[in-house]
């Protein structure tokens, strides 16, 4: 069965963070048959007027009022999906969440040290079913495929199809907001701690100062946040910001994507591309379940 066979009109979309909403978007697919009434903030905005040119955003109580259904993101960003599924539960609204990760599931549902759990819980593979199950044994649950994931892998499939230049040292570094500090001597926080962890560890991997380094931002990230990493680093790396154009493309053109446990990492491994977990020794354990996946923190 697909995700329109459990989904009832009108129907509020509520979605902040990309994650999420590049999830749901893959699931409603292009028809409008189920009456969209969006809500959209930060870097969702974007990827649903680009889905959804027909069902331009509306305001959060126009969304909610009156909707058959809530169908909302998970993200730490924002309060925005939070407060949505708080109203939904006034007005008596089934809430439906999707979550696209695979970590933090039950904090996912808490703000200001206030729980609202969703009716149902959609995630889009076994280990995320797995571990839904088991923080969340009372909920209904169910699987669908992940769209967006299918669609990103054929699309670097189809870049690589067309690349000319021989395998080289050419790394795409995924970043992410790791927004805790690890290290009792630097307070800076975990992203740039593991950026600065990969750059020492280059040789286990058998790669070089000479190894070419793009660094692409996450969509939350503000603008210039690497500026001066960036500026200090390039003396000894050849490491600069990836130019702006779509993941697959990005994928496509490096032979190593690593990063922390960003989602590129898990477009990158259904690729076939050689993929690296750069979480420093003293940082918690990856979370991403996926085999096949180089846990840098092990090879030295």
């Amino acid at each position: 069965m697909s995700p329109g066979d459990f989904l009832r009109p009108p129907l509020a979309v509520v979605c902040n963070d990309a994650g999420a909403a590049n999830l749901i978007i893959g699931w409603l697919g292009k028809s409008a048959g189920l009456g969209f009434r969006a809500h959209m903030q930060g870097p969702a905005m974007q990827l649903w007027q680009s889905a959804f040119p027909d069902s331009p955003p509306v305001s959060l109580d126009e969304a909610i009022q009156g909707a058959s259904q809530l169908l909302s993101g998970t993200g730490w960003a924002s309060m925005l999906e939070h407060k949505a599924r708080v109203m939904a539960r006034v007005q008596g609204i089934p809430v439906i969440a999707a979550v696209d990760h695979w970590v933090n599931y039950r904090e996912r549902f808490v703000r200001e040290g206030v729980e609202v759990l969703p009716d149902e819980v959609w995630v889009s593979d076994g280990e995320a079913f797995a571990e839904a199950s088991r923080c969340f044994p009372s909920l209904t649950l169910r699987q669908f495929q992940n769209e967006y994931l299918m669609g990103q892998v054929a699309r670097v499939r189809a870049f690589d199809a067309q690349r000319t230049t021989e395998k080289s040292e050419r790394v795409l570094y995924a970043l992410e907001p790791i927004r805790q500090s690890w290290s009792g001597n630097d307070i800076r926080a975990g992203e740039f701690q593991a950026l600065d962890y990969f750059l020492s560890s280059l040789y286990y991997l058998g790669l070089s100062a000479k190894t070419q380094i793009r660094l692409r931002p996450h969509p939350s990230d503000h603008p210039g946040k690497y500026d001066e990493w960036l500026q200090s680093r390039r003396c000894q790396y050849d490491v600069s910001l990836a130019p702006e154009e779509e993941l697959a493309a990005a994928v496509s053109w490096a032979d190593w994507i690593v990063g922390c446990e960003s989602f590129v990492l898990i477009v990158a491994l259904a690729s076939g591309k050689r993929t690296v977990s750069t979480l420093p020794p003293w940082g918690h354990p990856c979370r991403l379940p996926q085999s096949g996946l180089i846990h840098l923190s092990s090879l030295p």
